[in-house]
């Protein structure tokens, strides 16, 4: 019986080095070309063969010595537009950008998994793929691998993101709807411009939108079931250009979280029904644009499952800590499409060391400490996942 917390403690200085190494040096979504360069060499070192996908993604594989099934890990790569305010050592030397989300944090983890894996490929049933996705802020990552054939093949994948919502060496792998879908909904407004002191010559749309601001909270009150979460946030509202013109077109632009496929349909029919119903009330025309950003992500049972019983070995009894769903979106959703998987949340909370703060903000730091139960995570899952035929 293999201690891969041993193993993975006993490359914890590789793997925290490697780590930060990519946050002195982060790059934006699509642009992680030197990020990129820095996972194939190493990879090359562990000679695990991979192939290039999207612009600057990788999928990696490792071919056991017996035949099997295929388990997919899945790192995230890309960094924030953020300037970074922590008071670590290697801050970052990208003005204006920061590992802010601890992707730097993901990918190491999957590394030193790879690193691990590798040194026990002879003894795996099976076959290990590892994804160093590109652009997960911006929703784009996952799709390019699928594109490029990465979970062809795939029976089951697992996806890990470090939070303070539990201190370092807790976990929370829970099953069903764990993360928010996430739509962006586009409504414009046309009517007639013309003199502000004759409003009634003109077709108005800035009052119209507004009513139709207000009306969407009676959408999630009236058309959804009261107990199914359901976010409609308008965080842009333009429209008319000068005080004495009326307003020729007004745009609303609202963000969408929910978690049913189902109470997602109802709102988008919804939100076209009222905006036709406000703008027909007021004689002027709507248009509505609906972009997918990200699916809502559901944990596997039967994977949670095996996931659960890994962590246990990694973590020990009574570390893994149930959270409440976010409403915030990931685009592993994308890869649960194609075939089964679970995505787990790891602790790297530590007020002692400041790793308070949640992701996305300039002060950004985690205990690094986590590092190593990430790793072993990832290999205690794609093992156990393997070995249970």
């Amino acid at each position: 019986m293999w201690n891969i917390l041993n193993k993975a403690k006993s490359i914890e200085n590789y793997i925290i080095n490697f780590r930060r190494d990519l946050h002195e040096n982060p790059e934006i979504s699509e642009e992680e070309f030197k990020t990129q360069e820095k996972i194939m060499k190493e990879l090359d070192k562990l000679e695990i063969p991979y192939k290039k996908a999207g612009s600057t993604s990788l999928i990696a594989t490792l071919e056991g010595g017996k035949a099997g099934k295929t388990v997919a890990l899945r790192a995230d790569i890309d960094a924030l537009p953020i300037k970074e305010e922590s008071d670590v050592e290697f801050r970052s030397k990208n003005p204006g950008v920061m590992h802010a989300c601890g992707h730097d944090a993901h990918a190491a983890m999957l590394l030193g998994a790879a690193r691990i894996l590798s040194e026990m490929k002879d003894e795996i049933p099976g076959e290990v793929r590892f994804f160093f996705q590109e652009a997960e802020e911006s929703f784009k990552g996952a799709e390019k691998i699928i594109e490029a054939g990465g979970m062809d093949g795939v029976d089951a994948c697992l996806g890990i993101h470090g939070m303070p919502f539990l201190e370092t060496g807790y976990v929370d792998i829970t099953p069903g709807y764990r993360m928010a879908g996430c739509d962006t909904i586009y409504v414009k407004f046309e009517g007639v411009s013309g003199h502000g002191s004759a409003p009634n010559l003109a077709k108005d749309t800035i009052h119209p939108a507004c009513i139709f601001v207000t009306d969407l909270q009676g959408i999630v009150t009236k058309n959804v079931d009261p107990q199914q979460p359901i976010v409609l946030s308008v965080g842009k509202f333009v429209g008319g250009t000068k005080a004495n013109i009326i307003g020729k077109y007004t745009d609303v632009d609202i963000s969408m979280r929910y978690f049913d496929p189902k109470v997602r349909e109802v709102v988008h029919e919804a939100i076209k029904r009222h905006a036709k119903a406000i703008a027909d009330a007021y004689e002027i025309k709507v248009d509505i644009t609906i972009e997918e950003s990200a699916l809502s992500l559901y944990n596997d049972d039967e994977l949670t499952e095996i996931a659960d019983n890994a962590s246990k070995k990694v973590f020990g009894e009574g570390k893994n800590i149930a959270l409440p769903k976010l409403m915030g979106s990931e685009d592993m959703s994308y890869y649960f499409q194609h075939a089964k998987g679970v995505y787990a949340m790891l602790g790297y909370r530590n007020e002692e060391k400041g790793s308070i703060y949640y992701p996305h903000n300039e002060k950004f730091k985690i205990d690094e400490d986590y590092l190593k139960y990430g790793t072993a995570l990832h290999v205690q899952f794609a093992l156990d996942f393997l070995n249970n035929n």
